[in-house]
């Protein structure tokens, strides 16, 4: 079980905990409101399909004790959605499956801030991987700023590039 917190960003805070089945509405808004990173991603906007495969679709080789969904609330609204899998592809090492802001979060320092409260609560993870839609240029960026090393070779699955960060030991 994962626990609650609160991050800062300048002028607002957020709360990061645990998606429930209560969040399954709330979610379908978040994802209607992503359908330029849906389009981009799967070339289709987003369906209810979408959410539901959020609860259970896991790398091949992870278990579902692995698993960590997280949800943004900004004045109880969400704002955003983490997915990850603990111990993937290696033995200690995090992947993260989807990494999704509401159009209205965005551009704030709220991903830089989650991602680095996620980091520093991971503690000392060799590798992060995550995955970002060719056709998503921002999100390429985005991880870039954040030390990420997106994969030059060919895409993996076809629309998605490869990304990995390995950060410094405490």
């Amino acid at each position: 079980m994962v626990d609650a917190w609160t991050i800062d960003v300048p002028g607002e805070r957020v709360l990061v905990r645990e998606l429930g089945p209560a969040d399954e509405a709330p979610l379908l808004r978040l994802f209607e409101e992503c359908e330029d990173w849906f389009t981009a991603a799967t070339g289709l906007p987003s369906g209810p399909a979408d959410v539901q495969s959020l609860f259970y679709a896991l790398p091949e080789g992870a278990g579902p004790e692995d698993k960590v969904l997280l949800v943004l609330e900004r004045e109880g609204v969400v704002a955003g959605v983490v997915d990850a899998v603990r111990n993937h592809p290696q033995p200690g090492s995090v992947s993260v499956g989807l990494f999704l802001l509401a159009p209205w979060a965005r551009g704030r320092g709220l991903g830089r801030a989650l991602a680095e409260s996620l980091l520093d609560r991971a503690g000392d993870v060799p590798v992060v991987t995550a995955t970002v839609p060719l056709r998503w240029e921002p999100g390429g960026r985005f991880l870039q700023r954040l030390g990420f090393a997106l994969d030059a070779d060919a895409p993996r699955e076809g629309r998605v590039r490869g990304a990995v960060l390995r950060p410094l030991r405490h």
